[in-house]
């Protein structure tokens, strides 16, 4: 790294990065409702390849409470199939040979709770991502100043912006948990 706006610019990428990874993630984890993004990253062996589910077929929800997966390959259904059962989204997917129907059944209490403390863990990953990222930056903006490159007062400088970045984006990490943790657990 050469200046501290290298530092600043590879610190934002990467903590925009961990929140988009963490908004993904929680786009996985049900609601009660149907919807795609509960099945599009599921990964099916094609061929012997793993492949996103969302690369090998349509997936619409017709109703509320149900997915329809339409494989463009008719022959990969079973495999879909198996792959959703795999990936433990606590639904039962059913093939009838056209179409893969996955309904999404009513969530209960204990589930909801099971969801939340998923939610969580996948928060303190994204933290300690971001922390990780933090403690990249504040080890370059060091070396900058080891190196001569920078006064010690720069250095204070970006080691107090570094924190900034990195408070705020565990501040969003929160949010976007909360608001989760809301959508799960509203009846």
């Amino acid at each position: 790294m050469d200046t501290l706006d290298d530092i600043t610019l590879e610190l934002d990428e990467k903590m925009s990065k961990s929140l988009k990874v963490l908004h993904e993630q929680f786009s996985g984890v049900r609601t009660g409702k149907a919807s795609p993004e509960l099945v599009e990253n599921v990964q099916v062996p094609y061929y012997g390849t793993p492949t996103r589910l969302k690369e090998l077929a349509s997936i619409s929800t017709p109703e509320a409470r149900l997915i329809v997966i339409n494989a463009y390959d008719p022959t990969v259904l079973p495999e879909v199939e198996k792959a959703i059962l795999a990936a433990n989204l606590g639904v039962t997917p059913m093939n009838d040979g056209r179409v893969v129907r996955v309904p999404i059944p009513e969530l209960d209490e204990e589930r909801r709770k099971d969801l939340v403390k998923v939610l969580k863990r996948m928060a303190e990953e994204s933290r300690v991502a971001v922390r990780n990222v933090r403690r990249e930056a504040n080890d370059g903006v060091k070396a900058l100043q080891k190196d001569g490159n920078i006064t010690e007062d720069d250095r204070e400088s970006a080691l107090k912006d570094v924190q900034k970045h990195t408070d705020k984006c565990i501040e969003k990490i929160d949010e976007a948990l909360k608001a989760k943790e809301k959508e799960i657990m509203s009846v």
